[in-house]
């Protein structure tokens, strides 16, 4: 698996959940799920972070 996929997964999974949270939110759904969802979006942020640093840091060595 190519870094470029690494990187393209880890986004696409802070947005689909960035898009549950959103769309939970909207349609007046459940407070403790939009809670979850969002508190899950900003772990994925975190793990694309260090994915993505971790892909800058070994591209430059």
């Amino acid at each position: 698996m190519s870094s470029n996929t690494l990187v393209l997964i880890a986004c696409l999974g802070v947005a689909v959940v960035l898009v549950f949270g959103l769309a939970n939110m909207m349609r007046g759904g459940s407070a403790n799920v939009s809670q979850k969802l969002m508190r899950l979006r900003v772990l994925l942020q975190f793990v694309a972070i260090l994915i993505i640093m971790g892909v800058v840091w070994w591209r430059s060595a």
